[in-house]
Parts: structure tokens; C-alpha cells; sequence
């Protein structure tokens, strides 16, 4: 691929330049131009090049190595199973599919050991299955495909928003407003890679959409419940963080730093973000189905906590 080098981007460096235009990770992007993967020109550069309009860079992209991911014996929580459709209440904690980093001990590998093969093969190796995803330490439901029909029908369904997903979080402090919609795009962070952000122009922002509702607010913390109506990587993570009430533990997105989390550090092992209600239309039948999952116990916890014993919905 080539870039050519506008007015917006005069004066950057040639690794930053490249990480963004090439959507690459500022050390992948040192690579490629230490390797002569990337070239101005043509030419060979130093990534500390400062870049001018009118430069040409081009990027070859390294050939995609996927390794194919093995069978685990890891026990999974199935909500429901038949010859289409398999799903799981995933644990806070568990990668969702194989990646630098975590190859093993992932959803996939456990599904692969529990389907004995009968997983769709559209994800590829790394992601047979896989029609959607939440995040490592987010818990709750997800639903997997076992064969191609399912997934393309799912995945179908997804992209024109008929599955509806329904989270339960614990967010910093009280809301203005009991309910509303966050219509905000998102896309990659100007600086950080490995985050998101609301990115209001530009090619790589994405339409976003988050419903919430307030359930409860006490002690300085809110219970909400929320629908995507699009689903982005961290969506709610980022409309939240951007609202100014950042989830509890979400240490990338601003959480972790009140009072109560710090008193309540033990129960916290990352972002409180549970997939609670997953509604769907099954592939084969046509019938609509809705699932539904407890609260992981240190959730519940945390809303006891803030509830003062109050039952919980």
C-alpha cells in the first residue's frame, strides 16, 4: 500500500505517521521501517524522518502467520446447545480467541474440546466459531456458531443490529439523566494503540451507539443497564469513560481511582461489565430466543455493598 503525505500530516515522524495511516502499532511500524517494509520513496528512511507533504510511503505488510489453535479440557458454563448454536456464560478473565500472547487457555480452545470439530470454519483457524466477542474481563453471554449456515445467518444478523445484547455495569458516580443515548463513533486512538476513543471525523471512525438506563446510584457508584445498538471493540468502556463515569476497575478507561473501589480492590478483577440478556433469532428455526445469566458473585457483591443488602435485579 501507498500513502502519500498531506497537509494534515506534515511534520510527523515517519513511525507515527506509519502507525496511524497503516493502523499498526508504533513498534510494528518501527519494524517495518527498520526492515525496509516500509520506504519513502522507495527509498530506505530512519523512523525519526520527518515527513512532508507530497512524500510517497509505501508498506508491505508482513505475510499473516496463523497458527491454529488445539482442543483445552477448560470447563465452560452452557446456557444452551444444539447442532447450530452453542452459548456460553464466558468468565471475567477468559480471551475469547488465540492471539499473540494468549494462545492457549482461550474460549476457543475450550470450545474446540467441547464441539469435538463441529465449529464453523469462517473465523479460520484461530477463530473457529467466533461470531462476536467480549472482552477478556468482561463476563457473560456469548453466543458461538457450529457450523457455517449458523454463523453467516448470525453473523448477518448482528450487522443489521437484530441481536440484541444487554449488559449490567457498575459506574462511577450519578448520572444526570436516569436513561439516554450515547450516539458517539469510535475508532483506534490517536496515540495509543492499544486503546479506543471517540473519534468525532475521519476514515476510521465507526458509527457507535450505547442505550443506558440508571437502576441504581449510592455511595458514589451507579447500577446500569445497557443495550448496544452497535458493537464496537470496548463500546461501552469508552461511552461511559466519555460521559465522565468510567466503570469500576476499568483502569485504561479512568476507573480505579475512587475511594470505594480502592476499599474494594478484592472485588475487582478488571472492568464490572457483565453480558446479562442476549436475545436472537435461531439460524435454522427462525424462532426468537432469549437467554439469560447471573451476575458473577463479586458483582453481586459490589451492588450488596452500595445496596446496603437491598435484593438485586
Amino acid at each position: 500500500m501507498i500513502f502519500v503525505i498531506e497537509e494534515k500530516d506534515r511534520g510527523k515522524r515517519l513511525d507515527s505517521y506509519l502507525a496511524e495511516a497503516a493502523d499498526i502499532s508504533r513498534s510494528a511500524a518501527q519494524r517495518a521501517i527498520e526492515s525496509g517494509e516500509a520506504l519513502v520513496f522507495g527509498l530506505p528512511s530512519d523512523k525519526k524522518y520527518i515527513v512532508k507533504v507530497g512524500d510517497e510511503v509505501s508498506y508491505t505488510a508482513p505475510e499473516a502467520v496463523e497458527y491454529e489453535a488445539e482442543p483445552e479440557d477448560i470447563p465452560l458454563d452452557v446456557i444452551y446447545e444444539d447442532s447450530d448454536i452453542i452459548v456460553i456464560n464466558k468468565p471475567s478473565g477468559m480471551v475469547v480467541h488465540p492471539a499473540a500472547g494468549n494462545y492457549s487457555g482461550t474460549l476457543v480452545n475450550a470450545l474446540l474440546h467441547h464441539c469435538r470439530g463441529s465449529l464453523s470454519g469462517i473465523g479460520g483457524v484461530m477463530r473457529p466459531g467466533i461470531v462476536h466477542r467480549i472482552d477478556k474481563d468482561t463476563s457473560g453471554l456469548l453466543v458461538c456458531a457450529k457450523n457455517d449456515f449458523a454463523h453467516r445467518a448470525l453473523s448477518e444478523e448482528i450487522a443489521r443490529h437484530g441481536v440484541v445484547r444487554e449488559y449490567r455495569a457498575l459506574a462511577v458516580g450519578g448520572f444526570s439523566e436516569d436513561e439516554g443515548t450515547v450516539d458517539l463513533p469510535i475508532g483506534r486512538h490517536p496515540v495509543d494503540r492499544k486503546r479506543m476513543a471517540v473519534i468525532r471525523s475521519g476514515a476510521r471512525a465507526k458509527d457507535a451507539v450505547t442505550h443506558y438506563k440508571v437502576l441504581y446510584t449510592a455511595k458514589g457508584v451507579s447500577y446500569l443497564s445497557l443495550v448496544l445498538e452497535t458493537g464496537r471493540t470496548h463500546q461501552i468502556r469508552v461511552h461511559m469513560s466519555h460521559l465522565g463515569h468510567p466503570l469500576l476497575g476499568d483502569t485504561v478507561y479512568g476507573g480505579g481511582k475512587t475511594r470505594f473501589e480502592k476499599l474494594h480492590a478484592r472485588l475487582l478483577s478488571g472492568q464490572a461489565l457483565h453480558a446479562k440478556r442476549l436475545t436472537l433469532t435461531h439460524p435454522r428455526s427462525g424462532e426468537a430466543m432469549t437467554f439469560e445469566c447471573e451476575l458473577p458473585d463479586d458483582f453481586k457483591k459490589l451492588i450488596e455493598i452500595i445496596k446496603d443488602g437491598e435484593e438485586i435485579d
